[in-house]
């Protein structure tokens, strides 16, 4: 956690001091992205995966949505992009198991946007099931199936996987971005929001011409 606090610390930094400058150089390892000690495999074999690592409690996460979603929309069909919540205790794992209930459901597409609103402005905590249900009820999402899929088996085996992946992608902080399950980097590595979308292109043609 300490590490986590740190990170976005220097993120902080990075978001009022730097620019993507950094990123328009040529990408190096160990400098714009950390390469893997060992490559994660991808959820959807034969497409270039990327990830995004978050936390529904990080203003850094919520302040990337408007560069990251209009990018994820335009992303070619031998992309695959895909959220996995940072759980490292406390409320992140509290929000993390309400997102992968969500994903479960089928509706967090529909309430993802109002949930990040709702904890980052309107500073609901959304910490505990029943405040979490009574809140997505006002967003059309059926309460009684929310407790019922959020306490159950398989959510709590899709919460011990992420907690595994975490540990894989060796993330730091949030948000992060893993690339093919080899390539991490994040807003302080990539030189900002852009920069980490720059990252992100370049590494996914450079995993393209690798087939």
């Amino acid at each position: 956690m300490r590490n986590l606090i740190l990170s976005a610390a220097l993120v902080g930094a990075s978001l009022l001091g730097m620019n993507v400058q950094a990123a328009q150089e040529p990408l190096e390892a160990g400098k714009q992205y950390m390469e893997l000690s060992n490559a994660v495999p991808v959820s959807v074999p034969g497409k270039i995966e990327v990830v995004e690592l978050f936390w529904y409690g990080c203003p850094h996460c919520y302040s990337f949505e408007p560069v990251i979603n209009p990018w994820v929309e335009k992303l070619p069909k031998d992309v695959n992009f895909k959220r996995i919540p940072a759980m490292f205790g406390g409320p992140w794992d509290a929000h993390g198991q309400m997102f992968l209930t969500l994903e479960a459901m089928g509706v967090e597409h529909k309430v993802h946007a109002a949930v990040f609103e709702a904890i980052q402005k309107q500073r609901k905590p959304l910490t505990k099931p029943d405040d979490m249900a009574d809140f997505l009820a006002t967003q059309g999402v059926d309460k009684d199936k929310f407790l019922a899929t959020f306490n159950s088996f398989a959510i709590k085996g899709q919460v011990n996987q992420a907690k595994e992946l975490a540990k894989k992608y060796e993330i730091t902080g949030v948000p992060s971005l893993v690339v093919n399950g080899k390539y991490r980097f994040d807003l302080g590595t990539a030189g900002g929001p852009e920069g980490v979308l720059n990252v992100a292109d370049q590494l996914i043609v450079k995993e393209r011409a690798a087939k």
